[in-house]
């Protein structure tokens, strides 16, 4: 990209000299770039409050900040109304298959996550379950007239049938979006980005989503668990961990059914996320209903 192709909201920016930039693709709400000047790459994004998300900008450059004092996310280098500029690491983007061929890995990482986040937090706790999530996001689909309406009481019932399947567990800081590109693998250690939803909440949702983004295999899975647990976990932890796999689908579902009425990211298409979501969904619940009955 040439000089002139550069956009002003760029060159606007507190970098050092002369700039060259690159559109990184792939993000389904937000804009990044890796930009580089004098004193080398960096990434900019930029995103404004979504607040049909519960996404506030403000706590979520917070988090990062938090996370690179913990040692599991880069450098916050400038933050400003709608943008930010982290350290660009030399590391490799995860895909699916990454995360299914290194469960221990990640379990090892979420564990860390977990428990040595909650130091390095400031400001008002902030709590994610997704069963609110999915309940308001139903609310936000009601009054935006989604093509999606008909599916909600369906929905919404399964959501009190998987909720009901949770055990009380400790509260930990988890990331909850731990989409594979969320993982970055410098060949040494693993990092986290894009913190928009991290929050206090239940260590299962962060461990299903890891699996179910990944189509984990039960073997993989069962690796997944034993190494954030030390343990094979009991009946009642594994069934509410199987409920939450398929929660999370569900909520990653509605994530894109609300997209599709508020966001227009390029080259997204929200609608068909959604329906990719649904058929995972059908899946696992088919997986889930058969080991443990379906709902009276």
């Amino acid at each position: 990209m040439t000089a002139d192709m550069i956009p002003a909201k760029l060159r606007a920016l507190p970098f050092t000299g002369p700039i060259t930039a690159e559109p990184l693709l792939g993000g389904l709400s937000n804009e990044s770039w890796k930009v580089t000047d004098a004193r080398g790459p960096h990434v900019v994004r930029f995103g404004h409050d979504f607040p049909f998300h519960h996404v506030d900008r403000t706590r979520e450059v917070m988090v990062a900040r938090a996370a690179h004092a913990a040692g599991f996310g880069p450098a916050v280098e400038h933050a400003a109304p709608g943008v930010s500029v982290v350290e660009y690491l030399p590391a490799r983007t995860w895909g699916p298959e990454d995360l299914r061929a290194n469960p221990e890995r990640v379990g090892d990482l979420l564990r860390r996550f977990h428990h040595q986040m909650p130091a390095h937090i400031a400001g008002a706790a902030f709590l994610f379950w997704p069963f609110h999530v999915i309940r308001d996001y139903a609310r936000t689909l009601h009054a935006g007239d989604s093509p999606f309406t008909p599916d909600l009481p369906a929905l919404l019932n399964l959501a009190t049938e998987l909720e009901a399947a949770q055990i009380p567990l400790p509260l930990i800081f988890g990331h909850h979006d731990l989409l594979p590109a969320n993982f970055l693998d410098d060949g040494t250690r693993l990092w986290l980005i894009d913190y928009e939803y991290a929050g206090f909440g239940t260590a299962l949702f962060d461990l299903a989503g890891a699996a179910s983004n990944a189509d984990m295999t039960p073997f993989e899975t069962d690796r997944l668990l034993l190494a954030y647990f030390g343990e094979r976990p009991a009946p009642p932890l594994r069934r509410a961990f199987d409920a939450m796999q398929c929660a999370s689908l569900l909520r990653e579902a509605m994530w894109a059914m609300v997209s599709d009425l508020h966001l227009a990211a390029p080259g997204a298409d929200y609608a068909t996320y959604a329906r990719e979501n649904l058929t995972k969904l059908d899946a696992a619940l088919t997986q889930y209903h058969s080991a443990y009955g379906s709902a009276k």
